[in-house]
């Protein structure tokens, strides 16, 4: 199974993906940083170093998959909001990538911003235009004029190349990642092949990590620390037992608790001491203030945040229960968006940050990418080409 990354970034999507035994044909990125951190994680010779609008679509002629994170600044809550008025938008490019190589299935990743009430027909244009790849308009004519034409389009009327597009709203952390991380998932998967494809169901619960604080307590045991001593047990831990007792009678909620920031670093080091750990580094410098508090170290941490401008709420930042607070290292960063310690990031701390906050949590690409490999495995693509 082939994939080609556009918009490839430091490559989160691209490493789950592999983990679910997608080959990658190429990638494409124009950071420099991000470029030189694809080069030390996957094949030099396969990454463009380039804008999209230059990449040669025309070399690749069998690929199974395309992926990749279009950039988000246009519909992100803490942009502009500028949506397809701004010259940072590529959906254009990547729908481009659909018409022209005709992948089995296709997936994009993109900020929650982008389902925002003022965005909506342009959503529905980015998600018609990836339905109907093949139906073209005059370059003259804008986009709200296009998306009217694409309304009305019926089976009878258009007899091109189309796919089943299905968009999701999903939170990382009900998928294994240490992370409240929502993000708008795009999948879409080629009609003629006649598989049906469905988001794969959330594997962990705020519930069960909440029942494992407050009900059994084993959260705490599960990491060797006294009931007496429990940051969360509290003056309201009587009435939170009492609401999950509620609810859920003698039994506990389904699915496995949400992971935490302690869940995910519990056996690394403190930054300070030596440790021997490249991107371990301590940076200094850490205030907590309204609004500004970092992420909690028994709860899956903020997202993890790639903003310009700072990041206004700490989201980089860990909360210890005696609320002593530290930046994240570049490591630990790794662990919350799920990659492998191996996994090198180029550049300083804020450039790797930068690129660690724009990625696809590798675990959450992977379980995707597993039902996208079963459904490519099971038809015959040299065949549907």
């Amino acid at each position: 199974m082939r994939s080609l990354e556009i918009f490839s970034g430091a490559g989160g999507l691209a490493k789950g993906l592999e983990l679910a035994g997608f080959k990658h044909s190429a990638f494409v990125e124009i950071n420099k940083d991000a470029h030189l951190s694809l080069a030390a994680n996957f094949e030099k010779c396969k990454i463009f170093f380039g804008d999209i609008k230059d990449f040669d679509l025309d070399h690749f002629t069998a690929v199974d998959l395309v992926a990749g994170g279009p950039p988000c600044q246009p519909f992100s809550l803490g942009g502009k909001h500028k949506a397809d008025h701004d010259n940072r938008d590529m959906f254009p490019y990547a729908i481009r990538a659909i018409e022209r190589l005709t992948p089995q299935a296709f997936v994009f990743e993109n900020v929650k911003g982008l389902l925002r009430t003022n965005f909506s027909d342009y959503f529905e244009y980015i998600i018609l235009r990836l339905t109907f790849p093949d139906f073209f308009c005059d370059p003259s004519v804008g986009w709200r004029d296009h998306w009217m034409q694409l309304r009305t389009i019926t089976k009878s009327s258009y007899s091109g190349t189309k796919y089943d597009v299905q968009f999701k709203l999903i939170n990382a952390a009900n998928y294994g990642v240490p992370q409240i991380r929502e993000r708008v998932i795009i999948v879409g998967t080629r009609a003629d092949l006649g598989k049906s494809w469905s988001f794969p169901e959330p594997t962990h619960s705020e519930d069960r990590l909440l029942w494992e604080m407050y009900v059994t307590g084993g959260y705490w045991r599960r990491h060797e620390i006294s009931i007496l001593h429990c940051p969360r047990i509290a003056a309201s831990a009587d009435e939170k037992r009492a609401s999950l007792r509620n609810r859920f009678g003698m039994f506990e909620p389904d699915l496995q608790p949400w992971r935490t920031v302690r869940d995910a670093l519990f056996d690394i080091p403190d930054p300070r001491e030596k440790h021997g750990i490249e991107d371990h580094i301590f940076k200094d410098g850490a205030r907590s203030y309204a609004g500004h508090t970092g992420s909690d170290f028994d709860w899956p941490s903020k997202t993890i945040k790639a903003g310009g401008h700072g990041v206004p709420g700490g989201e980089n930042m860990l909360r210890y229960p005696d609320n002593r607070v530290r930046y994240f290292t570049v490591f630990e960063a790794k662990r919350i968006q799920t990659f492998p310690d191996n996994f090198i990031i180029k550049g300083a701390w804020g450039e790797a940050m930068r690129q660690i906050g724009n990625a696809v949590p590798v675990l959450l690409a992977e379980i995707i990418g597993n039902n996208l490999a079963k459904m490519c495995n099971c038809s015959d693509f040299s065949i549907l080409k």
